[in-house]
């Protein structure tokens, strides 16, 4: 009986643990679709500006190598900002489908290394959506040219580099802001390897497959000693059921009989 509140015990804590690690899954999974959905916005952006763009004939310009020049920074800045924003849409997309499949269906621990993956993924999505932004900044700075007279062109060119240069000072406050010691975050490792590492394997298990199902009873009434199982449950052939465990599969079963034949005399 000490055994199986053991086990009990054991099952509990992990539970309650993997709840834990939901919650930070939780975290990094809004925060891509959040990033995600801005990242779409713009590519919308970026596929108007591309195609709505007329730019005017080279004939009007002195020098024809000045607006060919424009031209080619333009639909080169903006062509990288839209493939940008789909690499971040994508990027999303996959993790946060990909990362809840692994997470609810998933073998033992599968929690653990969906947040993980989710954790080491999120510089790549945040690094290339800031590719984006800055390229579709970058793109108005060359288009501003094209169309206005060089006053208005230098007033909107240094409002476009003003806020690039703001984007980029407000970044950096706010990361030194909000940083932190990575090596001072709360692990649950140490639940998962310790207290909550059961050993042995799932009384649920026993009880639900009985000794044929474990031991591997085959229809003669003989054992098939191939067939054992592992502490997870998986299949292994090093592992044997002991005379305990089964004394306790069978202990339960007599105190599920005593139960139920005492509910129907009531």
């Amino acid at each position: 009986m000490l055994a199986a509140d053991k086990l009990q015990l054991q099952s509990t804590l992990k539970q309650q643990a993997t709840a834990l690690k939901e919650k930070e899954f939780n975290l990094h999974h809004n925060n891509f679709m959040t990033v995600g959905t801005q990242a779409a916005v713009l590519a919308g952006l970026d596929v108007t500006m591309f195609i709505e763009f007329q730019p005017p004939s080279n004939n009007e310009w002195e020098f024809a190598i000045i607006p060919r020049v424009l031209k080619f920074v333009y639909y080169v800045c903006i062509t990288s900002a839209f493939c940008a924003n789909i690499l971040v849409v994508a990027q999303t997309t996959i993790l946060s489908v990909l990362g809840a499949s692994l997470a609810l269906r998933g073998p033992d621990g599968s929690m653990m290394s969906a947040t993980d993956g989710l954790y080491h993924e999120r510089a790549m999505v945040f690094r290339s959506f800031g590719y984006g932004l800055v390229l579709t900044i970058s793109s108005v700075v060359s288009v501003v040219w094209l169309h206005l007279h060089w006053e208005a062109s230098v007033v909107c060119c240094t409002v476009a580099l003003v806020t690039m240069l703001k984007m980029r000072s407000t970044y950096h406050r706010i990361i030194k802001k909000f940083d932190f010691d990575e090596s001072l975050t709360v692990d649950f490792q140490d639940i998962f390897d310790g207290p909550a590492a059961i050993q042995a394997i799932p009384v649920r298990k026993l009880l639900s497959e009985g000794l044929r199902g474990v031991v591997g009873v085959d229809g003669n009434g003989g054992k098939n000693s191939e067939r054992k199982y592992s502490a997870k449950g998986s299949y292994d052939r090093e592992l044997e059921l002991n005379d305990d465990e089964i004394a306790l599969v069978r202990r339960q079963r007599m105190l599920n009989g005593q139960k139920s034949s005492r509910l129907q005399t009531v």
